[in-house]
């Protein structure tokens, strides 16, 4: 890698190893939105976090490996939150802790606990700024990347989550997995630069509520769509007529029917990615600025921030244009 960073291949192997399994952004949506992210920082936490993009970049998807590959039993709630199952917005619980309260673990877990998950890593983010503890920064941050990331998925906020409910399965994984691995590479990802969260708690519910008013929209879209498109052309199918089914026993939808999705979408995918990105970075600066703005030049070798300087400008350049270096869809 041309800014001598260390890569993670033992993460990459597993990633691509379980797929497109994963229920979120999957490895084309969650890589873009943590590494433009990167990009989107203000200087110079925007040098330190560029010494490490490799890892920050493929580590996005560790999440998904400890919820699929690894089994995790406390994962998979961190990842969603069924809004509609809580009953009045002013009714919800400030904290993870009030909600243990409120709810039973059954419940939680069923219903999922994302918004929760995203405010305790923020807390948990800005110690490891004020420790200066390099492995925790990185790794944590990375990490919130990702729950950010399902955040922006609307289906992440829905007990509507795969379409189960109104004859629509399999819309999530071709929403926030198909659609990006076949239009990405045309998303502009420039976003403009991270903003100070004056208020954590109020941030995390907005991006929740902003996210989940998207939700009945792509439903009706999609249920609109398929209902005006013969069967043949929504999904693939063999010689004998039959519905083609990938390993992980969902329908494989035709190209032509993401296609037609996408445009009947207007740019959702893409927008939601780009607020996705913008919240990332804009989580990650909180954390540090509430840390006090540690400086954290000393964490890497001077050597290695040299080294990579020529990089980042050159990358911000291309980030600028709207694209990212060194991103290749399985498509291109």
């Amino acid at each position: 890698m041309k800014n001598f960073k260390m890569k993670p291949k033992l993460i990459t192997f597993i990633v691509v190893g379980i797929g497109f399994l994963t229920l979120s952004w999957g490895i084309v949506g969650h890589e873009r939105i943590n590494k433009a992210a990167v990009m989107a920082l203000p200087k110079p936490l925007q040098v330190f976090f560029y010494n490490h993009i490799d890892f920050i970049t493929q580590e996005a998807s560790v999440p998904d490996i400890r919820k699929y590959a690894l089994n995790y039993k406390d994962e998979n709630p961190r990842h969603y939150f069924d809004m509609e199952n809580f009953g009045s917005v002013d009714s919800l619980p400030q904290t993870m802790e009030a909600a243990k309260k409120k709810y039973d673990a059954k419940f939680l877990n069923d219903n999922g606990i994302l918004p929760w998950y995203i405010e305790d890593l923020m807390v948990k983010l800005t110690k490891a700024f004020k420790d200066k503890n390099r492995a925790e920064i990185l790794f944590l941050a990375a990490d919130l990347g990702h729950y950010v990331g399902d955040a922006h998925m609307p289906l992440h906020t829905s007990a509507n989550h795969d379409g189960q409910l109104s004859d629509q399965k399999g819309i999530h994984s071709l929403w926030e997995s198909r659609l990006p691995e076949l239009f990405a590479k045309n998303y502009k990802l420039n976003v403009p630069e991270a903003q100070y969260y004056q208020d954590v708690h109020k941030a995390t519910w907005d991006m929740i509520n902003d996210t989940h008013s998207l939700a009945q929209p792509l439903l009706d879209i999609d249920k609109k769509l398929r209902t005006a498109t013969p069967e043949g052309e929504v999904f693939v199918k063999d010689a004998d007529g039959k519905i083609l089914k990938s390993k992980y026993n969902t329908a494989i939808f035709s190209e032509q029917y993401a296609s037609k999705l996408h445009k009947e979408l207007n740019g959702m995918v893409e927008s939601q990615m780009r607020k996705a990105i913008t919240a990332t970075a804009s989580f990650w600066y909180t954390a540090w600025v509430n840390a006090g703005k540690p400086d954290l030049s000393d964490l890497d070798s001077p050597a290695v921030t040299q080294r990579n300087f020529q990089f980042l400008q050159e990358d911000l350049k291309t980030y600028q244009r709207g694209d990212l270096f060194g991103m290749k869809n399985q498509n291109d």
